[in-house]
């Protein structure tokens, strides 16, 4: 089973963290107790740039959960055509090579969901299986790969889609005062990533693999669930929308159990962390990426693909692993044979890993 490409799409509103912090705190002013703390906790946040779905000055324009939510249906149909073409030209596929797609994304529901919306769009089989997923926030893009690897492992002449497409903007609320919410205004954007995942037995799988064509294995998937951890992240759920749940334990937890957690996956695979050649890691955040890199005593730089993606997108939730792995697929592709790990953490809490074979 393969990761044979990733395609992604991003809204053509892109402003500078600073642009953002000054247009909510004008909008915030009259219901922060401290305006200025959200430039601190903005600046914090290890993010330049982040692209919106439509234009800043509609922030908080929106009058019910509803208008917010049509929105993002509107969006994240644009944004996930977009991502499911460029992921599809890559390897000279067509809809109708897809046999089974899985959707995710928190920050909006539809029913008929997003892709079966698609499947009408874009051509794509009318007997194609589809799996929308809701609630793994953060860790879906990573999750959602393994699923579909599950997928063509079944089927193994088959190709499977991952497509994700979060609209974090839409989720902020004008009236919401917590330090949860400060920060998540801070910290996320906006985004949509599509996967191709080949079946060993598919054409795409028997090509070589190279530097200069990549096409990855994935050798094995491994899902964990942190007992009693549930109130760390998430979301509250009321008649103006997604009100964020995100506690500032979160790193810690990932600094006390991540190391263990791959450990004893690479275990199982007769590995340790020393044979693994890079990490595309989920862009949490920046004490998210300190805690990772300090659990597992990764040298300087090690996540550095992670930390540019924070950088010049903010967290995309489900969507920033898999630009991730696209900086490593166009960008940083391993050695032929040499191993990397992928992973991601999210609500409930809990962890998906990959482990990968160039």
């Amino acid at each position: 089973m393969r990761i044979a490409s990733v395609g992604t799409a991003f809204p053509p509103h892109r402003y500078p963290q600073t642009v953002i912090t000054q247009a909510l705190k004008e909008k915030m002013r009259d219901k922060l107790d401290m305006p200025d703390i959200m430039d601190r906790l903005h600046n914090n946040c290890g993010v330049d740039f982040r692209h919106i779905m439509f234009p800043l000055d509609t922030l908080g324009t929106f009058s019910d959960f509803g208008t917010s939510n049509d929105l993002w249906i509107k969006g994240a149909l644009e944004l996930g055509q977009e991502a499911i073409q460029k992921a599809l030209d890559q390897v000279e596929l067509v809809p109708g090579d897809i046999s089974a797609i899985f959707f995710t994304s928190v920050t909006g529901i539809a029913c008929p969901s997003i892709d079966a919306r698609l499947v009408n769009l874009m051509g794509f089989s009318h007997h194609v299986k589809r799996t929308p997923i809701f609630g793994l926030g953060c860790v879906a893009g990573a999750a959602g790969i393994s699923r579909a690897i599950d997928y063509v492992r079944a089927f193994p002449k088959q190709y499977a889609l991952l497509l994700s497409v979060e609209l974090c903007s839409l989720t902020w609320q004008e009236n919401d005062q917590s330090m949860a919410h400060l920060v998540a205004c801070g910290l996320f954007g906006d985004g949509a990533a599509a996967v191709v995942l080949a079946g060993e037995e598919t054409e795409l799988a028997q090509r070589p693999t190279s530097v200069k064509h990549p096409c990855p294995k994935v050798l094995s998937t491994r899902s964990t669930l942190y007992p009693d951890t549930e109130h760390l992240m998430g979301w509250n759920i009321n008649e103006s929308g997604f009100n964020i749940v995100l506690s500032a334990d979160v790193p810690q937890l990932v600094k006390s159990k991540l190391r263990a957690t791959v450990e004893s996956f690479l275990e199982e695979n007769d590995l340790s962390i020393g044979q693994i050649c890079s990490f595309i890691f989920h862009s949490g955040g920046p004490k998210v990426l300190q805690a990772m890199e300090s659990s597992l005593g990764l040298p300087p730089l090690a996540l550095s693909a992670s930390w540019n993606s924070l950088r010049m997108r903010g967290n995309l939730s489900s969507a920033s692993v898999l630009t991730v792995m696209q900086d490593f697929l166009l960008n940083r592709p391993g050695s032929p044979g040499c191993y990397s790990m992928m992973g991601a953490m999210g609500p409930a809490f809990c962890s998906e890993l990959l482990l990968l074979q160039w």
